[in-house]
């Protein structure tokens, strides 16, 4: 159990130090949808209803601004359906837009996971973590308007959505205790904290700097997103660093 909720406390240490460093499995994927809500068979005229449906979803995100919303009615507006046919399909909102995040989120692999699964020697943490930061913001930037919405549904309380942000995290969070030469232990430690810290960090300067309305307050040079990842990725390397030296030496 998480020590009074904190995710960092929720992350299972899982590499001792000087132990191999192999890679933890992906996550399993989704079962492919063979039915619809009501429990009939989707044949190939349900499964073009269904893909139609995430297609117009998919089409109205992108052209969310950050603090946008979308409704049933205007996805269905869209795919040229009764709001009826889209319930026989995805019982909320959250469902439908849960079904647009899966094909994003399998690609996560490809797109940054696979950097932080090969251990980092010492003398080229700086350059490692430059690349991380980087990869993990141009996925930030691809996918900024569905990601976005996600935040924004979990932070008025959907829980579901909620979930996705935390097991979106925890992965990379784990690969990180392997980077820092964790020791495994029963409650939170300081490396679990750590990586905590260092991801969120890293998602609340991809959140901020892909948001067209606080770029455009903050009135900051085009710069200053290569700054802050440069600053990012020197606090990544710093504290992987400073937590070897300490599991290390324990």
């Amino acid at each position: 159990m998480a020590r009074d909720g904190k995710l960092a406390d929720v992350i299972p240490i899982t590499a001792a130090a000087g132990a191999s460093r192999r890679a933890l499995t992906a996550s399993p994927r989704h079962a492919p949808v063979d039915h619809n809500l009501n429990g009939q068979r989707l044949g190939r005229k349900g499964r073009d209803t269904r893909d139609r449906i995430i297609a117009a979803a998919q089409d109205i995100i992108a052209e969310l601004h950050n603090d946008g919303m979308i409704t049933l009615s205007e996805v269905a507006r869209r795919a040229s359906i009764r709001i009826g046919t889209l319930y026989l399909y995805f019982a909320d909102l959250t469902e439908l837009v849960l079904a647009v995040l899966e094909p994003v989120m399998a690609t996560v692999e490809d797109e940054y996971v696979h950097l932080v699964r090969e251990y980092w020697p010492d003398e080229d943490l700086h350059d490692r973590a430059r690349e991380f930061v980087g990869a993990y913001f141009g996925f930030w930037t691809r996918h900024s308007p569905l990601l976005h919405l996600r935040n924004s549904m979990a932070d008025r309380g959907d829980e579901r959505m909620l979930m996705h942000r935390v097991r979106s995290a925890i992965p990379v969070m784990r690969l990180m205790l392997m980077q820092m030469d964790s020791r495994p232990m029963e409650r939170g430690t300081v490396s679990s904290s750590m990586a905590s810290a260092l991801m969120t960090g890293l998602e609340r300067v991809a959140t901020v700097m892909t948001d067209d309305k606080m770029t455009r307050l903050l009135n900051e040079p085009m710069n200053q997103v290569s700054d802050l990842l440069q600053v990012e990725a020197r606090i990544f390397e710093l504290a992987i660093r400073d937590q070897r030296q300490v599991n290390r030496s324990a």
